[in-house]
């Protein structure tokens, strides 16, 4: 008996060990449950047309620029400086824009946005210059009017 001590021991860590490793996975497979349920909201075609404004902060200053989009072009208004654009829609959510008449060669490069997620007066935004995804910006846009 004295001999079957430790093998009686090592047996109830196995069991307990196994008893605690499933009890551990649906720990945290429940929140995972949960979350995929949960969809995103992505009505995108309201917010194809109309007047919306953004705000940003950039280097402590809060920037609000307003602008006016169509199918095929967006009017920026900015400190009272309007910039037009031309606006080519991928799918319902991606749109490329690309600056009619640039005043620099960063400023002709074209950005593409992405509508991330989408609420009453509003969407969540992601924007990057075409070809590098390696500085993706998100905004939050707020629409005026259709």
């Amino acid at each position: 008996m004295v001999a079957l001590k430790p093998i009686i021991k090592r047996v109830n860590f196995a069991v307990n060990t196994h008893y605690m490793t499933k009890k551990s996975f649906l720990f945290f497979l429940m929140p995972f449950l949960f979350v995929a349920c949960f969809s995103v909201e992505r009505d995108c075609k309201p917010f194809q047309t109309g007047s919306f404004s953004f705000t940003t902060v950039v280097n402590g200053d809060t920037l609000v620029s307003t602008f006016e989009r169509d199918e095929h072009i967006e009017i920026d208004y900015y400190a009272g400086i309007a910039d037009t654009s031309t606006v080519r829609w991928i799918n319902d959510c991606e749109c490329i824009v690309k600056k009619l008449n640039p005043k620099s060669f960063q400023d002709s490069k074209a950005v593409q946005m992405k509508i991330l997620s989408t609420f009453e007066d509003g969407y969540v935004f992601e924007y990057h210059l075409v070809g590098n995804r390696s500085n993706i910006q998100r905004g939050r846009v707020k629409k005026n009017s259709d």
